[in-house]
């Protein structure tokens, strides 16, 4: 079964970037209201694509370096990360459709 899995700026670099395949990392934060309406979207996300994608969260907060690093301004910001290279952003909550729509272009 797939869930999210929490990221940091420890391990961003063996968990995303060297990854197998391709990874979705969702900036958040506790406090962001658009955040929590999301997650149980890229929970489910996690679940149904669990072998073909990776569904990552880093706390914004806690780790303010990797979020600079990647020019996360605005929160929920989702990066699909592909061979270690974004691929796609994804900026605001959206609905699961729209956000497979996004994707989908890049898991086949």
């Amino acid at each position: 079964m797939g869930k999210p899995i929490v990221v940091n700026e420890s391990d961003f670099q063996e968990k995303v970037l060297q990854a197998n395949g391709p990874v979705l990392v969702d900036f958040w934060a506790e406090w962001c209201g658009p955040c929590r309406a999301v997650a149980p979207v890229l929970e489910e996300i996690a679940e149904e694509k669990a072998g073909s994608l990776e569904v990552a969260k880093i706390n914004v907060d806690e780790n303010q370096a990797l979020s600079g690093e990647h020019g996360v301004f605005s929160i929920p910001t989702m990066i699909l990360f592909k061979d270690g290279q974004e691929v796609e952003r994804l900026v605001g909550a959206m609905p699961k459709a729209r956000l497979l729509e996004k994707l989908e272009l890049h898991l086949n």
